[in-house]
C-alpha cells in the first residue's frame, strides 16, 4: 500500500487513474442507462414488470404503437416547432448582443454580467420567474400590455390552447439567450480587427463588412452553437413542469415531457423509452451532419 501510495504522490499512474475513473463514471451513470434504455424500448415494460430482468421481448411493437398514437404527430409537431424557433431567435438575438458587447463602452461589463444572470439561474427557478409573468390575472405581462393600450382585456397565456406553446418558447429563448451570447463572443473575438479596418479603408460599410467576413469567419461557431442548442433545447423539461404541464389538452406538450408523462404518470415505460430513444437518434443525426460539417471545412 505504501509503495503505491508513493507511486501515485511522485504522478507515476495519476494520469491513468483517473482515466479510468473517469471511464467508470461514463460507464456507469452514462452509458449504461442509455444502453438500459434502448433495451427497454424493445420489450413490455411496466409498472410491475420494471423490477424483472426478464422481460418479454416485443420488436417494435412500442415504436408502432407510438406512430399509431393520436399524440404523436401534434406532439412531433410542437418539438419542431419548439426547437426551430428557440434556435432561430436565441441565435439572432445572441448574436447581436455579441457584438453589441464587443464594442467599449462605460458599465459593459456590468451589463453583460446582468444577461449572464438568465443563463447562471436554474431552469426551475426561471420557470417560476415567467409563471408568475404570464399569470392571467395577476401577470406582470398583462398588466404592462394593459397600461400600454395594447389589449383590452386580460390574456391566459399559459392556459390558452393557442399561445401556451409559444409562452413557453419565449421563456426558453430568454433562458438560451446568454448561452449563444458568450459562444459567440468567444468566435468574434478570434477575427483579427485589422481586417475590419482595412475593409473599412476600401469603402465597406458595417453591413458588408458583417455579410462578408462576420458570418463566413462565424461559419464553424455558429455550427457548433446550433447544434448544441438543438441538444439542450431537446433537454428543455423543466420549462414545461413548472409553466403549463404539456397542456391545455396537450397544446404544449413536446417530446421529452411527453416521454416522462409516458413513463412516469401512465406507467407505460416501454413507449416513454421508444420516445426517448426516437430523440436520441435526431441528436445522433445532428451531431454527426456537424461533425461532417466541420470536417470538410478543414478539408478546405
Amino acid at each position: 500500500m505504501s509503495a503505491l501510495l508513493r507511486t501515485m504522490r511522485d504522478g507515476h499512474g495519476f494520469d491513468a487513474t483517473l482515466a479510468l475513473l473517469a471511464l467508470a463514471y461514463l460507464l456507469v451513470f452514462s452509458a449504461f442507462p442509455l444502453v438500459y434504455n434502448i433495451i427497454m424500448s424493445f420489450q413490455e415494460v411496466d409498472m410491475f414488470s420494471l423490477a424483472s430482468l426478464v422481460r418479454p421481448f416485443v420488436g417494435l411493437a412500442n415504436y408502432k404503437s407510438l406512430f399509431a398514437s393520436p399524440d404523436f404527430w401534434p406532439v412531433i409537431w410542437n418539438t419542431v416547432v419548439f426547437v426551430g424557433l428557440c434556435i432561430i431567435f436565441q441565435l439572432a438575438i445572441g448574436f447581436g448582443l455579441a457584438l453589441f458587447f464587443q464594442q467599449e463602452f462605460p458599465g459593459g461589463s456590468f451589463l453583460r454580467g446582468l444577461f449572464l444572470a438568465a443563463w447562471i439561474m436554474p431552469a426551475l427557478v426561471a420557470g417560476a420567474v415567467w409563471k408568475w409573468i404570464f399569470a392571467g390575472d395577476f401577470g406582470v405581462l398583462n398588466y404592462i400590455l394593459q397600461s400600454a393600450g395594447l389589449i383590452d382585456s386580460k390574456v391566459f397565456w399559459l392556459s390558452n390552447p393557442q399561445i401556451s406553446l409559444y409562452s413557453v418558447i419565449i421563456a426558453n429563448i430568454w433562458l438560451g439567450i446568454p448561452f449563444n451570447m458568450i459562444l459567440l463572443s468567444v468566435g468574434l473575438v478570434g477575427i483579427p480587427k485589422d481586417m475590419y479596418e482595412a475593409a473599412a479603408l476600401d469603402g465597406a460599410n458595417a453591413w458588408q463588412r458583417f455579410w462578408h467576413m462576420t458570418l463566413p469567419m462565424m461559419r464553424s461557431t455558429i455550427g457548433a452553437v446550433v447544434s448544441l442548442g438543438i441538444i439542450f433545447t431537446l433537454q428543455q423539461f423543466d420549462l414545461f413542469a413548472s409553466l403549463t404541464q404539456g397542456g391545455p389538452a396537450n397544446a404544449s406538450n413536446v417530446a421529452q415531457y411527453w416521454s416522462w408523462q409516458l413513463s412516469f404518470q401512465i406507467y407505460d415505460i416501454a413507449s416513454g423509452s421508444a420516445v426517448s430513444c426516437l430523440m436520441l437518434g435526431f441528436v445522433i443525426i445532428v451531431a454527426v451532419i456537424y461533425v461532417r460539417s466541420t470536417r470538410h471545412e478543414h478539408r478546405a
